[in-house]
């Protein structure tokens, strides 16, 4: 690690330090009552003793197999389609209107649709993620194709390699890091949809669940906030994973490149 990075990561955990700081001091001092808004103290000693808690771990698994499943269902469509789309214009212009149509509906809007017609289980739920998720995959995939090179599938073409050929050995590889990124986007999104549907559909298992229970108890606050903490920090260690694995997998970037320097 850097001295930028060292950096940045300390101004984030001094962030989160005087942020805690203050929710605890906020809460101690009156300011707001306890159950509106409990210490940070409190907040954190309940999120450690829900590691314990099987039937929570549990809810936890239950959210990450959704999040996965959407998330990989989302890369099997929004890569190939992204491609088709990105290297064939015609394809892109017929197929445009529709595309433009369906991706500003909000997922969380469509949850009394869908489960109509999938019923109340896992299987509204990954649909859900995986609509949401195709939508950053697919258009950084289409971007991506639109920054590859010309120059190499010039000399590709002049080497007499179809396109096809062409499309895997350069532009799909070009668009890599552009994919990966797009996958990044959607992982996120994939999660905050996935507690979400969990939360507002009070169906199945998970941490929505576990907050919308919470939610409902008498001085319930503390363990609202302690099943917030635990989806913040599996975001923050989804997102550090895909972090570290674009690193390794992309080097040459640009932006890898200036990190390093």
């Amino acid at each position: 690690m850097n001295r930028r990075s060292r950096r940045d990561v300390g101004l984030g955990i001094l962030g989160v330090l005087l942020a805690l700081g203050a929710c605890e001091a906020v809460s101690r001092a009156g300011i707001v009552h306890r159950t509106y808004l409990p210490p940070a103290s409190d907040v954190l000693a309940r999120a450690v003793h829900l590691a314990g808690d099987s039937a929570f771990l549990d809810g936890i698994g239950a959210t990450v197999r959704a999040w996965a499943l959407g998330l990989a269902l989302a890369c099997a469509i929004a890569v190939p389609v992204g491609l088709l789309l990105g290297s064939v214009p015609v394809v892109d212009a017929a197929v445009r209107a529709i595309v433009e149509f369906l991706r500003p509906l909000p997922s969380v809007a469509l949850i009394p649709l869908v489960s109509l017609l999938l019923g109340a289980g896992t299987e509204t739920e990954v649909a859900l993620i995986t609509y949401a998720s195709v939508w950053p995959i697919l258009f950084n995939t289409m971007y991506g194709l639109g920054e590859s090179e010309p120059l190499a599938k010039d000399t590709l073409r002049a080497f007499g390699f179809g396109r096809t050929a062409v499309l895997l050995r350069v532009e799909l590889a070009g668009a890599a890091p552009f994919i990966a990124a797009g996958i990044r986007i959607s992982a996120a999104v994939a999660l905050i949809l996935a507690v979400a549907t969990e939360l507002l559909s009070g169906f199945g298992e998970g941490l929505g669940i576990f907050i919308a229970q919470a939610q409902l108890a008498t001085d319930g606050t503390r363990d609202v906030l302690a099943g917030v903490v635990w989806t913040g920090a599996l975001g923050l260690v989804v997102n550090g994973v895909l972090v570290w694995g674009e690193r390794r997998l992309f080097p040459w970037t640009p932006e890898r490149r200036a990190a390093r320097t």
